[in-house]
């Protein structure tokens, strides 16, 4: 089965940058890839602070919808977010409610995930046109991720790095050996072939 990594947390946290940091690794190693874009982007109801209810069930369907169609589609599927932390989103807007009932859909999709990275918000908000510059909005949902990963994303399965930590240096190695084992690149190398034997051969 081809191997799936979620990079998850709040907004302008880096989480972009390393998914394709360690997309870039993924295909080093000598495996295909296939990187899920973060579909709140896409989202034609409303986002941020103005978020409904529905719009972010739209954002966990659309979610689930785009790792079915990438899943076989390379050796490793790295997605922008997850559904865990688009619940985090969606709790949000509801209050703590769950008017949709997607608490068993999500349990059970976390269970999908061959691994997560938990990207903590240690660095300053960017103004990216798209998301919000609200540190308070950040910290809320930070605050209930903190309170649902560990009942949903089992502990084996989770890797916490901080955003300051994602720099062009970075070195993904143990985490992609973690994730799907040494290189598929270190094989011995081959012997010599000799086209023309000299007379003592």
């Amino acid at each position: 089965m081809p191997a799936k990594i979620a990079f998850i947390g709040s907004h302008s946290v880096r989480k972009t940058n390393a998914v394709h940091s360690f997309a870039g690794a993924v295909g080093r190693s000598g495996r295909s890839v296939e990187v899920g874009r973060e579909v709140i982007r896409f989202n034609p109801l409303g986002l941020n602070e103005g978020a409904t209810p529905e719009a972010q069930l739209w954002v966990l369907m659309a979610q689930i919808q785009q790792e079915l169609e990438l899943r076989n589609r390379a050796d490793v599927l790295v997605t922008d977010r997850a559904v865990i932390d688009n619940f985090a989103y969606f709790l949000r807007t509801t209050g703590g409610e769950d008017p949709f009932d997607v608490k068993p859909l999500v349990r059970r999709w976390c269970g999908t995930y061959d691994l997560f990275v938990r990207m903590v918000a240690d660095v300053p908000l960017i103004v990216d046109g798209v998301r919000s510059t609200s540190d308070k909005f950040r910290d809320e949902i930070e605050m209930i991720l903190n309170a649902v990963v560990p009942s949903y994303v089992p502990e084996d399965r989770l890797v916490t790095v901080r955003a300051s930590e994602i720099t062009e240096d970075f070195d993904w190695d143990a985490l992609l050996e973690r994730l799907v084992g040494p290189p598929v690149t270190d094989e011995p190398v081959p012997k010599p072939v000799t086209l023309f034997p000299t007379l003592w051969d």
